[in-house]
């Protein structure tokens, strides 16, 4: 029988942010496989796809020599995950078709505060005013980094915005996963499904890579095996309402590589946008470290929190 982690929220959101810088990179090289870089631009669907496939092959490597334990897996909660996650993503894409790629990528990161939101309901998670106040904050430098134009409210960016509350939805089955199996479990479940998925979705559209584009493509799904793999362990160490706002640290790494590989220096809109986000995180993280290092139950407003309900055994 599974035995759930121990809460440790520092820990989680050394792990979320590691898992943002990778989840960066697998950007930039789908990005890359998306133009005619390294070869004929790859479709979307077959980009997915790859990913799917390299990430349960990686996992699949690493199981066969850490042989970790299965236990009974949940699998209706399993396809949904892997299906809203699926979905989240080829609705990204589909965005990327009719509006600027930062403009869809922008709107997509609002999934931590969907995720956070559908956590009171469906988790039960209480969210406290520090909480609010920092998802709050990290919104505000979302927005400052989204640069709002008429062209990102064209009706094509519903499907960026559809794409972050499918993902924010997809948080929720992570977390109560991660309450019952394994990490590892997780991963390899559900790479497995996404790979039939999103096989069965790219046969009308696959074209052969080059040997440039098979390499990105391995990489793509290691990154994305890698960065799964923290993420899944941070929802396990702390409430998905403290862990979500964190994700927004995506875009601080994405700014990154932008300076190291393509020579894009961040002007002033965007080093304001990254200064509010680091504050948002680091409100929470600070107030999380203060209340372990004092032995203080975490409240809100004035009554500690309270386990997760126990998950269904069916």
């Amino acid at each position: 029988m599974y035995s759930p982690r121990a809460q440790n929220p520092v820990l989680a959101a050394l792990l979320i942010c590691t898992a943002c810088a990778f989840i960066a990179a697998t950007m930039l090289i789908a990005k890359s496989l998306g133009s005619d870089q390294f070869g004929p631009a790859l479709h979307p669907l077959q980009i997915s796809n790859g990913r799917f496939v390299f990430a349960l092959l990686c996992l699949s490597l690493a199981a066969s020599v850490v042989r970790p334990n299965v236990t009974r897996p949940h699998m209706r909660w399993h396809l949904a995950r892997t299906s809203a996650g699926w979905a989240g993503v080829t609705l990204m894409f589909a965005s990327v078709a009719y509006i600027p790629l930062a403009d869809a990528t922008a709107i997509t990161f609002l999934n931590p505060v969907f995720g956070m939101v559908l956590a009171i309901p469906l988790l039960g998670e209480h969210v406290g005013r520090v909480r609010w106040t920092a998802a709050a904050i990290a919104l505000v430098g979302a927005m400052v980094l989204l640069r709002p134009t008429p062209e990102s409210f064209q009706p094509a960016a519903l499907l960026a915005l559809g794409a972050a509350a499918i993902m924010g939805l997809e948080l929720i089955f992570i977390k109560r996963l991660s309450g019952r199996e394994g990490a590892f479990q997780i991963l390899l479940i559900n790479n497995a499904l996404g790979v039939v998925i999103s096989t069965l979705a790219v046969i009308a559209f696959w074209q052969p890579p080059t040997m440039a584009q098979w390499g990105l493509m391995g990489a793509l799904g290691m990154l994305m095996a890698c960065a799964q793999t923290c993420f899944v362990n941070a929802m396990a160490r702390a409430d998905a309402s403290f862990v979500a706002p964190f994700s927004y640290l995506t875009l601080l790494f994405a700014a990154l590589y932008d300076v190291v590989f393509y020579d894009v220096i961040p002007d002033g809109v965007t080093i304001v946008g990254a200064c509010i986000i680091v504050a948002g995180a680091l409100l929470l993280g600070l107030r999380e470290a203060w209340l372990r290092r004092s032995g203080s139950p975490v409240t809100v407003s004035g009554t500690a929190t309270t386990p997760l309900p126990a998950p269904d055994t069916d």
